[in-house]
């Protein structure tokens, strides 16, 4: 028996020996644990970032300092305080939504047919023509109508626009809006456009969301899309954002929702 209880106190401390040296560090008895680093290790490696000895003693270090602060904080109540403890479940909940979703996107590739499929729509929205115009953006009909009967005397469209325009980005450039496909503007004004003969200007303004238009199509080309690989990180995170969009709304419509703001 007494064999065995050595052997036993034996064990056991060999297990305590073995648990201690698993930390690389204590702060007051309690350990800085080795998951931690390993876990900033891993992330600094994943972002290319070489980690030797000296830096895995800086990430100790930093760690050391941060749980004695910590400890600091709680033994002052810190963590008691209502603030705090609202904006800790807020980020809790931010970095468990987050990690979700991007282990869902992981889990869920766009393959390359979709995105090969979502190229093809894209080229077809940009149509087969761009265009190059000019327009002068004004509040009200009335000012787009006198604008158009002063072209009609001769007025110089440039000009007129320097002068009179409220669009900041082409004001400045007598009112040049430079190449552009339908898609790229709002309906009512790709379709003025879309109807005029170069180096024309519409005969009545165009309203739209932002005011009223005076439109002059300066040229047309062949629609020039970009290349499928200069477009696919971005066709590829404008589905990756309806494929989230999608779960979430797929969620609701399983879920109990009540809100009880809106029996107020």
């Amino acid at each position: 028996m007494r064999v065995i209880s050595k052997l036993l106190g034996v064990l056991l401390l060999a297990a305590a020996v073995s648990a201690q040296a698993a930390d690389p560090a204590t702060v007051n008895g309690k350990p800085i644990k080795q998951s931690l680093v390993d876990y900033i290790v891993k992330d600094a490696t994943a972002r290319g970032q070489k980690v030797d000895d000296n830096i895995r003693a800086v990430i100790i270090n930093k760690l050391i300092s941060s749980e004695l602060i910590a400890q600091e904080a709680q033994k002052s109540g810190f963590d008691k305080q209502p603030d705090y403890q609202a904006k800790e479940e807020l980020m809790r909940r931010e970095l468990l939504v987050n990690s979700y979703l991007q282990d869902y996107v992981k889990k869920n590739p766009i393959s390359d047919a979709t995105l090969k499929s979502e190229y093809d729509k894209f080229k077809a929205q940009m149509g087969d023509k761009e265009f190059k115009a000019s327009h002068i953006l004004v509040k009200t009909e009335q000012e787009a109508k006198d604008i158009i009967a002063q072209l009609g005397k001769g007025g110089d469209f440039a000009k007129i626009a320097r002068e009179k325009s409220l669009d900041p980005g082409s004001k400045d450039k007598g009112g040049d809006l430079g190449w552009f496909p339908p898609a790229a503007m709002v309906k009512p004004f790709s379709d003025a456009v879309s109807s005029l003969q170069k180096g024309k200007y519409t005969a009545a303004p165009v309203q739209t969301q932002f005011g009223w238009h005076v439109i002059k199509l300066e040229d047309t080309r062949d629609a020039q899309p970009p290349a499928f690989d200069k477009v696919k990180d971005e066709l590829r995170n404008n589905l990756q954002k309806q494929q989230l969009e999608k779960l979430v709304n797929d969620l609701r419509a399983k879920a109990k929702i009540v809100d009880n703001t809106s029996k107020k």
